[in-house]
């Protein structure tokens, strides 16, 4: 698992990247872990930034990259 940083979200706990794997890790308050397959650093970087994680998360990734829940 990448290096994890946690964020200030109601639904979101914990995001990171593993740039060798382009997989966006995404830890929510419940426990529950996805990692979002071939996402862009870029994708990573503005959730990184989105004032609204769950918002951009909701818009931007989820839908559009397939996942794994572990």
């Amino acid at each position: 698992m990448p290096e994890m940083t946690y964020v200030d979200s109601s639904n979101i706990e914990q995001i990171g990247y593993d740039s060798d794997k382009t997989e966006l890790h995404v830890i929510f308050k419940d426990g529950s872990l996805y990692v979002y397959n071939n996402v862009p650093l870029q994708i990573y970087e503005e959730l990184l930034g989105a004032p609204s994680k769950g918002s951009y998360l909701n818009r931007e990734v989820k839908g559009v990259y397939n996942y794994d829940k572990r």
